[in-house]
């Protein structure tokens, strides 16, 4: 079975198409998003994001997309080694299991990860801990508390970190 790269392999009219796309204005990209995912209809207006999604698919059309091995071995992957994006083995109420977990809101990441936000040309980096934040070495009980340390404002602590 051959996968197809960015090397000698890719057909250059292809890589011309796709390169011609980055210089396109957000309108197009938006159009031609559509054109490609009919039924997706993406509110984006991230301008990178369209355009991998809309290269990606070109390129799908052109040489055909992964395997079902593939693709299956990339869940498997996820399920055991993404616990950000994995909400099954994040706390869940309803499980006996986690009873002492209950208060925990299921939009944190698990403890250990690491929030960052950029705010005002500063690197912010929160650590999600078993029970509460840890930031700047101090300990934290929410995320809206570090929130109202570095803006000096009361914000929700999910807004201003995006969760």
């Amino acid at each position: 079975m051959a996968y197809m790269c960015w090397g000698e392999n890719m057909d250059k009219k292809i890589l011309s198409q796709i390169m011609e796309l980055k210089t396109k204005p957000l309108a197009e990209l938006k159009a031609k998003y559509k054109e490609l995912f009919p039924e997706d209809n993406t509110s984006s207006n991230n301008k990178m994001f369209l355009w991998r999604k809309i290269a990606y698919r070109i390129q799908e059309l052109a040489f055909g997309g992964l395997p079902k091995e593939a693709q299956d071995r990339i869940q498997e992957l996820i399920q055991k080694y993404d616990p950000i994006n994995n909400k099954s083995l994040r706390p869940n109420p309803a499980n006996n299991l986690f009873k002492e977990n209950l208060a925990r809101d299921r939009r944190l990441p698990i403890p250990g990860t690491i929030i960052t936000k950029k705010y005002k040309g500063v690197t912010i980096e929160v650590k999600v801990l078993d029970k509460g934040f840890e930031y700047k070495n101090k300990i934290y009980r929410s995320l809206s508390a570090v929130a109202k340390e570095i803006t000096g404002d009361h914000w929700n602590g999910y807004l201003f970190f995006n969760l």
